[in-house]
């Protein structure tokens, strides 16, 4: 089961509409046209097109199933006291001081360039039910990091 907000599910179900609509028919008809160019034993094209049909094929099933296991995360019920899944922390690094602020989503809502990390990152791991004002080290890939909790909101 994945926890997501209602945005992060919205845009699913749209990917999915735009696999089988757009492009599970693109992929179909460059399959009709490969096969049309002859023996299909030596024709890589051909073999290619199955191919990236079965890449999508297996994409939209995956996207099927995480549709089917989503649970849609009521945000008017969501505490701002401590960090859960959908807070948005405020935080500073204690060592340079530098200030930032990331949104705590579903594995498959993840995106960095929106300021959204994942609940499974070390970060997200280490900010679950720490309060405003707390201080955490964090192991991360790269050593520890040490973050005060300025603020917790929901959007």
């Amino acid at each position: 089961m994945a926890y997501m907000s209602q945005e992060g599910y919205d845009k699913l179900v749209a990917e999915l509409k735009r696999l089988e609509s757009i492009e599970r028919p693109k992929a179909s008809a460059a399959i009709a046209e490969a096969r049309d160019k002859g023996d299909l034993s030596e024709n890589s094209e051909y073999d290619a097109a199955k191919e990236a049909q079965a890449h999508l094929e297996d994409k939209i099933n995956q996207l099927k199933l995480t549709i089917a296991e989503a649970k849609i995360v009521d945000t008017s019920r969501l505490s701002t006291d401590c960090v859960q899944i959908l807070s948005k922390v405020d935080m500073t690094n204690l060592a340079n001081n530098a200030k930032m602020t990331y949104t705590i989503v579903s594995e498959n809502e993840a995106n960095l360039r929106e300021g959204k990390i994942s609940i499974k990152t070390p970060i997200a791991q280490g900010l679950l039910n720490k309060k405003v004002g707390d201080e955490v080290e964090i192991k991360i890939p790269n050593g520890t990091i040490k973050l005060r909790i300025n603020n917790i909101t929901i959007d």
